[in-house]
């Protein structure tokens, strides 16, 4: 079953329970599949497609988060983290840090960069190893941390 569907199945019933506040997030999620549609790939999004649609609107409810924790808005961050949590029921399950680190490592020495300032060499082999798997800002904390030390 495709995201779309999945989405809209799940609006459905959301709707059905009178769930306001999931009807919400999924709409705000199938607005997106929609635009994405109207785009004019004349094709339905493939399975990475899907993967990085949601990672984005992760991202946007993580930022928002942040922000509203940072400005003393409990109320609102605690929407964002709802909503969030709504997301990653679609996401596929995130890898362990300890795994990461232990891919991110083997990367780092078969690459054989030393210094920080190559990060952006093995920022990209990682990246394509682990998209979608880990969030971006938690690799990019590990890869740093281990080319400062």
């Amino acid at each position: 079953m495709s995201l779309k569907d999945k989405i809209t199945e799940d609006l459905t019933n959301a709707m059905k329970l009178r769930d306001a506040f999931r009807t919400e997030t999924l709409r705000s999620i199938r607005a997106e599949i929609l635009k994405m549609d109207k785009s004019g790939m004349n094709r339905e999004m493939n399975a990475e497609e899907e993967i990085q649609l949601l990672m984005r609107q992760a991202k946007m409810r993580k930022e928002s988060l942040e922000i509203f924790e940072s400005a003393g808005r409990p109320e609102l961050a605690e929407k964002e983290k709802k909503q969030l949590d709504i997301i990653n029921e679609y996401l596929p399950k995130q890898m362990p840090r300890e795994e990461a680190e232990m891919i991110i490592d083997s990367i780092i020495s078969s690459s054989g960069v030393t210094s920080i300032s190559d990060i952006g060499k093995v920022m990209g082999a990682v990246m394509k190893e682990l998209k979608g798997k880990l969030d971006g800002k938690l690799i990019q904390e590990i890869v740093k941390s281990r080319l400062a030390s």
